[in-house]
């Protein structure tokens, strides 16, 4: 699970399939008012306000969420101030949560991924490379890298789904890239505007020469 606090009432959270398996959650049910759900976003706002300092008591909390693959689900936790509410003694320390599902009209055989800067981009090379399992060959060889309003893109094409350890590698790279929704809009403005880093395979050609 990763935390990122993007404004003061608002956090972005990385959870894996491995991480709602380990809380004994289906993701479908992140959408009831099960025992179990509440019990993930209780740890889930726990863990937010000792890492990231983002408190919730007495708020209202909206709660969106996608999925960027088949095992990892991006959350959005957004709150509002609710002292004009009327709220018992016992619903005071209650969440109040608004499950929300985002849809986006995107191929799970492409996707974009945003890296802060060059370094965070070689470490995951590094780290990918070091999980054996992984073969980014069978994933993809259309896989390029941009610069752009000083942020860096990974583009990846023509996605292999059926690869059998895909999952792993969408999990490697949540750690260190942000999702971006993948639209031909924005794949045309990178490939206009934005300065091709690495033209073809990308993440090889990172591991190659700047790993380790």
């Amino acid at each position: 699970m990763k935390i990122e606090k993007l404004t003061e009432n608002k956090i972005r959270v990385i959870i894996s399939l491995d991480d709602l398996q380990k809380n004994n959650t289906d993701i479908r049910a992140l959408f009831t008012t099960s025992v179990e759900a509440h019990g993930l976003f209780i740890n889930i706002l726990k863990k937010a306000e000792k890492e990231v300092d983002f408190h919730t008591e007495g708020c209202r909390l909206l709660i969106e969420v996608f999925s960027s693959s088949e095992d990892v689900f991006v959350f959005t936790i957004t709150k509002y101030d609710s002292t004009n509410t009327k709220n018992t003694a016992t619903e005071k320390n209650k969440p109040r949560l608004i499950a929300k599902r985002k849809n986006f009209n995107v191929s799970n055989k492409q996707a974009i991924y945003e890296f802060d800067n060059f370094d965070t981009f070689c470490n995951f090379c590094s780290y990918v490379n070091s999980i054996k399992k992984i073969n980014i060959n069978k994933i993809s060889k259309d896989i390029s890298l941009y610069l752009y309003n000083n942020t860096y893109y990974l583009i990846l094409k023509n996605i292999n789904k059926e690869y059998e350890n895909i999952n792993a590698f969408y999990s490697a790279i949540s750690e260190f890239a942000k999702v971006s929704t993948f639209s031909a809009n924005f794949s045309s403005k990178l490939l206009e505007h934005g300065k091709n880093i690495i033209k073809k395979n990308a993440i090889t050609v990172g591991i190659k020469y700047f790993d380790g």
